[in-house]
């Protein structure tokens, strides 16, 4: 019993941080949603996931280099100094860049708004490397209370200009703006003292590396995000606010599945290739034991719980989000199944699937929004979703030589964690920064795939 332990806390500590932020970010979404309605609810996703956008595509998914460079402890300092510095650089550019094409296109919103949302950008890009960094220490508990007091950052003065009467377009991507910077500040506390000297052949070689899986991961972030865009281009804010409370309670079901992903990073991260496929398979049967409980759950109150939380200006909510449901539940597979598939060294085969994936979602939003609105936005996410899920298990299924029956999933699975790895629960490693034996460490050398609920939510609260 005493063996379950260690990562039955973590994950349980996971959970705890993500429920405590789920309970805030749904005030959030009510009161945003009920004081806005769904025309200011659209005004405000559309300025927020384009800011989501720019960080991802800005940070050029450098932390995909930090668990091959991560065993040498002789770099983790430069590591740090790399992941504050080009992340706020190369945030700063992606800015502007967006704010360039919002100029230059019919976006809703005030500039002088849309420029508080960009402002954050530079700190979300070096907050994405800097909890990679944090999450290769092991140091969860500091991830996690970042993220509850990013989102009470965002949550309590929105409760308090909801008191006054006051909640705006404007008050509210301002709460946004603001719980994005929390987990810097955050991560740049943990990791000091750093230097702010970057080591140039250190960065080139980091580019070099991250740069192939970087077309992949943006494709990704679109397939979930570019409905929003599209549904704002060719319907109207109103819809995309609709959507967006479907999407949004979508995301949040996936959040048990997502909470033992993130645990189970490390382990897959420094395992053997045997122990890593048996970790994985175990961790998909996992997620969809626990996320068809979740997601089945929402799915079957959302007929009267939306319209009696958002209100009945949202029961037009209902329809897409049953529709989400099977989209969101193959989403849950994704995770682990990358983490794994990384380590394979395939950058390019990742991009094609997630590319392939966004090019049948873009597709089929051009096809159906037309005619079916919000509805037909899910169904095509569905179906793409559903797909990117399906090429990866196949993927996985084939280099790991197991059946399908190995991912069907067993009540015997809740107990499935056990900590064998150092990098799961040793303390003295965390402070040290010791790397693992040489023999784990060249099997997990390409072996990354961070967290994607705290770098780029699926639907803004």
């Amino acid at each position: 019993m005493r063996l379950m332990t260690g990562p039955v806390t973590a994950v349980a500590g996971v959970l705890a941080s993500r429920m405590i932020r789920v309970a805030l970010g749904a005030v959030t979404g009510v009161l945003i949603a009920r004081t806005l309605l769904p025309e200011g609810r659209g005004v405000y996703a559309v300025m927020t996931t384009a800011a989501a956008t720019a960080v991802v595509v800005g940070h050029l998914s450098l932390e995909k280099s930090h668990i091959v460079f991560w065993p040498d402890s002789s770099r983790h300092r430069p590591l740090i100094t790399n992941a504050l510095v080009l992340g706020t650089a190369l945030g700063f550019v992606a800015a502007l860049a967006t704010f360039g094409i919002v100029a230059a296109s019919a976006s809703p919103g005030a500039f002088p708004l849309w420029a508080v949302a960009l402002l954050a950008v530079p700190f979300g890009t070096a907050s994405i490397n800097l909890t990679s960094v944090l999450l290769l220490q092991s140091r969860t508990k500091t991830v996690n209370r970042a993220t509850t007091i990013a989102a009470l950052t965002q949550c309590l003065p929105i409760l308090a200009l909801m008191a006054a009467g006051k909640v705006t377009v404007a008050s509210a991507v301002v709460c946004w703006a603001a719980s994005t910077v929390v987990p810097f500040l955050f991560a740049v506390r943990a990791l000091w003292p750093i230097p702010l000297r970057p080591d140039k052949n250190l960065v080139r070689r980091q580019l070099s590396l991250s740069g192939r899986y970087h077309v992949g991961w943006v494709a990704y972030h679109m397939l979930l995000s570019v409905d929003i865009l599209l549904l704002n281009a060719m319907d109207s804010a109103a819809t995309v606010g609709i959507y967006t409370v479907a999407g949004t309670l979508m995301t949040l079901a996936r959040i048990p599945a997502d909470s033992i992903t993130q645990v189970v990073l490390p382990r897959q991260a420094v395992s053997g290739a045997h122990e890593a496929e048996r970790l994985t398979a175990r961790t998909l049967r996992l997620n969809l034991l626990v996320s068809a409980a979740f997601i089945g759950l929402v799915a079957a109150a959302s007929p009267w719980a939306i319209p009696l939380v958002y209100g009945h200006a949202f029961a037009a909510s209902v329809a897409p989000l049953l529709v989400l449901a099977p989209g969101a539940l193959a989403l849950t597979v994704t995770r682990p199944t990358e983490q794994y598939l990384v380590r394979l060294g395939r950058p390019m085969t990742m991009t094609a699937i997630a590319c392939t994936a966004l090019a049948v979602n873009l597709v089929l939003n051009l096809v159906l929004i037309p005619h079916w609105g919000a509805v037909g936005a899910a169904l095509a996410s569905t179906v793409a979703y559903t797909l990117l899920a399906l090429l990866e298990t196949a993927w996985f299924l084939r280099s790991a030589r197991v059946g399908v029956s190995e991912l069907v999933p067993r009540l015997t699975d809740l107990r499935a964690l056990s900590p064998r790895t150092p990098a799961a629960t040793g303390t003295a490693e965390r402070r040290t920064g010791a790397s693992a034996p040489a023999a784990r460490v060249e099997g997990a050398a390409r072996t990354e795939r961070t967290e994607r609920t705290e770098k780029a939510p699926r639907h803004v609260p």
